[in-house]
C-alpha cells in the first residue's frame, strides 16, 4: 500500500522565511566567492542583501554556519542528480561514464572553480573552511559512488577491494585533466571534447584496475 503525503504545506509565514533564507544565501554565495572568506563579514552581506543584519544573524548565527550553509546549498542539488545517475540496475560503464561526466561538468563549472580556490587560498589560515568543505561535497559525492561500486563488486562486475578507495580513484582520475588544467589556470574555460577525453579514459582506466578476475578487458579496447 502506496502511504500518502499528509504533512501539511509551510504557512505563508514560514514560506516567506523559507524564501528570505534562500535570498540570503544566493547573495552569500557570491560574497564569499567575491571577497574570499577572510573578507566577508556578516555587516557586508547584510549591507548587500539591503537589510539589517540582526535580520541576517536570526537565520545565521555565525559567519561559519553561514558558509556551512552556502555550501550545503549547493552540494544538495548535486547529490540528488548523481543519486539519480547512480541506478544499480543499469548497464556499470555507461553508468559510471554519465556519473564522472556530471562530476566533471560540476567540479570544472565557474563557481565550483572559485569555490576550490577559496579553499586552496585560505583553508591554512581557516581549517574551519576545508573541514566544512570536505564534509559537505567531496565526502558526500565518495560515498554515493562508494555505494555503487560496493554493489557493483557485490554482483561480480568488480572485483572485490576497499570500495571507498575505488570511488576516491574513479574521482581522482576524473579531475586529473582538465579539472587541474582549470584549477592552474592552463586553460581558461574547460573543453567539451577534452572533458569528453578525461571521462573516457577515467572510466577505461578504472575498469581495468577493478575488473573481476579473469574478465576480458573492457569493450572496444585491446588487451
Amino acid at each position: 500500500m502506496t502511504c500518502l503525503d499528509t504533512s501539511s504545506p509551510p504557512s505563508r509565514r514560514e514560506a516567506r522565511r523559507l524564501d528570505r533564507r534562500d535570498a540570503i544565501l544566493m547573495v552569500a554565495e557570491g560574497y564569499f566567492l567575491e571577497h574570499g572568506y577572510a573578507g566577508t563579514t556578516m555587516s557586508g552581506i547584510a549591507a548587500a542583501l539591503g537589510g539589517s543584519k540582526g535580520t541576517l544573524w536570526n537565520h545565521f548565527p555565525s559567519k561559519e554556519e553561514l558558509f556551512s550553509a552556502v555550501l550545503d546549498r549547493v552540494a544538495t542539488a548535486y547529490r540528488v542528480q548523481l543519486s539519480q545517475i547512480l541506478d544499480p540496475c543499469g548497464l556499470l560503464e555507461p553508468t559510471l561514464l554519465r556519473a564522472c561526466r556530471s562530476l566533471l561538468d560540476k567540479v570544472c563549472s565557474a563557481q565550483a572553480i572559485a569555490l576550490h580556490r577559496l579553499i586552496y587560498a585560505e583553508g591554512a589560515r581557516f581549517p574551519e573552511l576545508s573541514r566544512i568543505f570536505f564534509e559537505l561535497a567531496p565526502r558526500h559525492t565518495r560515498a554515493l559512488l562508494a555505494d555503487f561500486i560496493q554493489g557493483a563488486m557485490d554482483r561480480g562486475q568488480l572485483r572485490q577491494a576497499d570500495p571507498a578507495d575505488a570511488a576516491r580513484t574513479l574521482m581522482a582520475l576524473t579531475m586529473a585533466g582538465s579539472h587541474q588544467q582549470l584549477m592552474l589556470g592552463q586553460i581558461a574555460q574547460p573543453l567539451p571534447d577534452a572533458m569528453h577525453a578525461d571521462v573516457m579514459l577515467a572510466v577505461d582506466l578504472f575498469l581495468r584496475a577493478y575488473a573481476p578476475d579473469g574478465a576480458p578487458p573492457p569493450a572496444g579496447q585491446s588487451a
